[in-house]
């Protein structure tokens, strides 16, 4: 699972998707978004991105499956 920000979710996906940026995303064929958060704040995402990088896989994976039990991706509706 990868977390992380951006100021553009479509732009971010795009770029997961075509695997342009090399790193954790690309080794790891990582291009499915299945959870989300919108903050009005970059600050408030920032504070929210070190916290949920802190949780163990179990909680991380009990937030995903409470909004996304088929764990659709959601990119699918942003474009």
């Amino acid at each position: 699972m990868y977390t992380g920000i951006t100021n553009s979710l479509v732009r971010r996906m795009c770029e997961h998707k075509e695997k342009i940026i090399k790193g954790f995303t690309q080794k790891y064929n990582v291009d499915k978004l299945v959870y989300y958060e919108i903050y009005s704040s970059p600050g408030d995402a920032i504070n929210r991105e070190k916290c949920i990088k802190k949780w163990n896989r179990e909680w991380k994976l009990r937030i995903i499956e409470k909004d996304n039990s088929d764990w659709k991706d959601l990119s699918d509706g942003l474009f």
